[in-house]
């Protein structure tokens, strides 16, 4: 793989100094407080069934792509799997590029679909485009850290559009 300067790739990267970061960390955490503070506001059921299965999907899209970053992602002994040395294009993500970050816009989206609350819809809608910059921000640094593999990746596989990265898999296994 090609590791074109990486601490220049990570740089960017820091709760310390990043408002983006901070900004979305905290408009995401508030329908984590809501669901609690007026669970089924409105007594829509079927939203309220609609979240708790989303819920479920989110986190089993969230360990899925923990697992697989642990298991193949080659970061040192003793670091966090943000550390990677390896391009890990198997598992979910051979389906979608970047599935922990979809899963915790998932995440949210539930809570809001479980709660019902206006504050709750709109933090996490907000929150979501913020971490979706995110998402952009991550994949410039994947360029600089794997070079041509991971633009190579990056036309195989989709940023988080699940359903055409099954469609795109399936084709690719014929």
């Amino acid at each position: 793989m090609n590791t074109q300067d990486p601490e220049r790739a990570e740089a960017g990267y820091s709760w310390k100094r990043d408002p983006l970061l901070w900004a979305y960390s905290a408009l995401m955490s508030v329908p984590i407080v809501m669901v609690f503070m007026s669970y089924n506001f409105h007594r829509m059921d079927l939203c309220l069934y609609a979240g708790w299965a989303l819920l479920g999907l989110s986190v089993a899209i969230i360990l899925l792509a923990g697992r697989e970053f642990m298991l193949k992602g080659g970061a040192p002994k003793g670091e966090s799997i943000v550390h990677t040395t390896v391009l890990v294009d198997s598992g979910v993500y051979a389906v979608i590029r970047h599935p922990q970050y979809l899963g915790f816009m998932l995440f949210v989206i539930a809570l809001g679909l479980m709660s019902q609350h206006w504050l709750s819809i709109a933090s996490g809608v907000l929150g979501s485009a913020l971490f979706y910059l995110d998402v952009q921000r991550e994949e410039r640094m994947s360029v600089v850290k794997f070079g041509e593999d991971y633009e190579r990746y990056m036309r195989r596989v989709p940023r988080m559009n699940f359903i055409l990265g099954v469609i795109r898999l399936l084709r690719r296994d014929k």
